[in-house]
This record gives structure tokens, sequence and C-alpha cells, in this order.
């Protein structure tokens, strides 16, 4: 090889395009022949944005040493469709219909945030029954969306079967969602000042049921997936994220508790009826891959249980408005606040300023697929690069959220 061509640098693409890279100068020992040592050069290596490894539009881009990972740069934005400049130009009534859909696998927990940061601008109380039973479909909600990752994660991972059982699960609660919704994913539910329409009769009755299959169910997808030593292996010790990190990036939900960090907005700044719920909050220490599946899988049986809890509520309480009647045009008061919720994948932030109008001035969403994903530059460096997978999938975002 000329020396010319030792001086070169590779850059490989895997999906869609690889960018072109400046030449990088090598220090190539001047005598090859007699050095003990082969010139080594880095590669860099485009994961996506449209890879199968990446849930969806997401690109890495990585700087290789070999098989092990030197530098990792998360890049997102590919599919990113502008819902805070949206928001400001739709009442709040459709503003809900946009932010069901940032979160795809929780648009229940989505449609939450903006209608209490409006409820709380107006002053506005919900009643006994829209407050309880919101509390009841957003723990259904969480259930669903952890489901989704505990099926999907060991597929990534060479494990198919797991994505059957979970499968199997959110069909039994989506059952009961469809019915009372009409809406498989985007459930359209919430209203400001309370929910679209009262629960069907009897719908109280088959969700218990629904709750208890999952529950009796749910030790077959434990078994079959911590039985497994090649999940173990691929897991256990890989992709430790400690607590410093975390802070400094703003990593939250079950991705911040598998290191140790207790927080939980559902006990610690309650809403909706959590402050009357005995919230159990799920933390792990060891803070790798494994412990963000267990912490998954730990908190779906916590749900389980809230859920159990607001249905012997609801159906103790007396008949009554599921919601408050609201003007033609709904216009909220010139100020600004800011609500935040525990949705399924860490906290989900909206910051709304009104100037008096029908439409917000400024409706700014935190999503907690941003923060999480951009811990990945500390993370990924120093691991194989058939270890990024694993990482990759133990960090449950949604592209969509990350983007929104």
């Amino acid at each position: 090889m000329t020396e010319e061509g030792m001086r070169r640098e590779r850059v490989v693409g895997i999906g869609a395009g690889a960018d072109a890279v400046q030449p990088k100068e090598l220090h190539a020992p001047k005598d090859l022949a007699t050095s003990k040592e082969l010139a080594t050069e880095d590669m860099v290596l485009n994961i996506g944005p449209q890879h199968p490894s990446t849930h969806g539009v997401l690109r890495l881009r990585l700087t290789l040493d070999g098989e092990r990972i030197a530098a990792a740069e998360p890049i997102v934005g590919y599919m990113h469709r502008g819902a805070e400049k949206l928001f400001e130009v739709r009442d709040y009534r459709q503003i809900i219909v946009l932010a069901n859909r940032h979160d795809w696998l929780s648009a229940f927990a989505n449609e939450l945030g903006v209608v209490l940061a409006v409820e709380r601008m107006l002053g506005m109380e919900v009643p006994r029954r829209a407050v309880w039973a919101r509390t009841l479909l957003a723990e259904l909600n969480r259930v669903l969306n952890h489901l989704m990752f505990l099926g999907s994660y060991p597929l990534e991972l060479g494990a198919i079967t797991p994505v059957f059982y979970a499968f199997r699960e959110r069909e039994t609660l989506q059952h009961v969602m469809e019915e009372i919704s009409g809406g498989r994913m985007h459930y359209m539910f919430n209203r400001v000042g309370g929910l679209k329409e009262d629960l069907p009769l009897g719908w109280l009755d088959r969700v218990a049921q629904a709750v208890a299959d999952v529950r009796r169910r749910l030790p077959d997808i434990e078994e079959l997936i911590f039985g497994n030593e090649i999940f173990l292996a691929r897991t256990r010790g890989i992709g430790v994220l400690d607590r410093e990190t975390i802070m400094q990036y703003g990593v939250s939900g079950p991705v911040a508790r598998a290191s140790g960090v207790d927080l939980d907005l559902r006990r610690d700044e309650p809403y909706l009826a959590y402050g009357e719920l005995p919230v159990k909050v799920v933390t792990r220490s060891a803070g790798d891959c494994n412990a963000r599946f267990q912490v998954l899988l730990d908190q779906v049986r916590v749900s389980l249980d809230l859920a159990d809890t607001c249905v012997a509520r609801l159906r103790n309480l007396p008949p009554g408005p599921i919601n408050q009647r609201l003007p033609k045009v709904l216009k909220v008061p010139e100020g600004h606040t800011y609500a935040w919720t525990e949705n399924p994948l860490g906290l989900n932030g909206y910051y709304l300023v009104s100037r008096g109008e029908k439409t917000p001035w400024r409706l700014k969403l935190r999503s907690a697929s941003y923060n999480n994903i951009q811990v990945l530059r500390e993370m990924l460096p120093g691991h194989l690069i058939s270890d990024m997978v694993a990482i990759l999938g133990s960090m449950f975002f949604v592209v969509g959220d990350i983007d929104k």
C-alpha cells in the first residue's frame, strides 16, 4: 500500500448516505517493513437514519477503533414535524390531537400534559370521576407502553418469542382502551375539563378482568427472558449509566431509576389522583441494560396494582359529571404556567404562555426521549459495536418523542 493510500480515512455508511469526512493524517511508521505494529485508522460508521437497530429515523455517527467505539454522536431531526409551532395556530381543543402523537406509545399520557396546563390557567376544578378515570387510563397506557418494549427489546437481541407474549397482553388491554375511546393508539379521550364521555356500562368489570389476566400471565414473560442465558450475557454490565451523568443530561423515567435515581412525579409531585394512591417507585443500582429492563418489568406490576385501586375507587364514587361544560370559543387568561407529568418514558413538561387568545402564544414541549437519547454520547464510547444494539434498545425511546 502506498503512503498516500495509508493517509486516507474510510467512511462507511449503513442506511441513508454516509457523510463526507475530511482526510485525516495518520501517523504510520516510516519503515513498515521493520515495524512491529501495523498502521491503524479510525473508521466513521453511520448507523441510520434508516436502519433496523435504530427504532426509527435516528442516526448515530460512530467513530470506531477496530470493533470498539471511540466516539458517538446522536444526530436527530430527520422526522421533525414542528409540533410546537403547529400548537401556536391551533385552538386548545385541536392541540390535544397534535400533542397526542409525538410519543405514539403514550398517547393518553401526552394528552394529559396539555389539558392539565390549560385547566391550571383557567383555575378549573375537574369532576372527581374524571380525575380517577384519567388516572386509571394513564396507568393502563403506561402498561401498554412498557409491554411494547418488553417484547421488542429481546427481539433486537435475537429472541423472537417474547414479542408474541407481550402482544398477547397488549391486546388484552387494548380491547378495553378501544372500547372506551374508539382508538387503538391515538385515543383522543381527554378534554379540557375532564373526559370526552362517561365510562360504558360494565366497563370497569372488563378492566378488572383484563388487569387480572395480564398480571397472571406476566411471569411467563419474565421466565422466558430472565431465564435466557444469552439475554443475560448480552445485558449484564453493558451500558452502565451513572447517577452523575443522568443529572447532567436530564435523563428520567425507567432509565434513570435503573441507576438509583429515586424520582417519580406520581409520588413526589402528585397530580390527578396520585396523591391518594400508594405509588411504589421501583429502582435498581446497577444502571446497566439488564437493570433498565428489570425496572420496566417491575413497573408493569406497579401500574397494574394502581389500576386495580382506581377501579375500586370509581365503583364507590357516586354518579356525577365526567367533564365541565365549556364555551364554544375557549380562551385562556393571559399568563404562563408549567405542567409536567410522569410519562411512561420519563418526564414530560409543557410550558404554556397565553396572551388571552383562543390559541397559545407559546407551548413548549419537554419530551423524555430527547434528553434520554443525548446521553448515548457518554454511554457508547468504550463498548464494542456488537453491544451498541443492546445499549440503544435499553434506552426505551420513541423517535417521534425526540424530534416532536
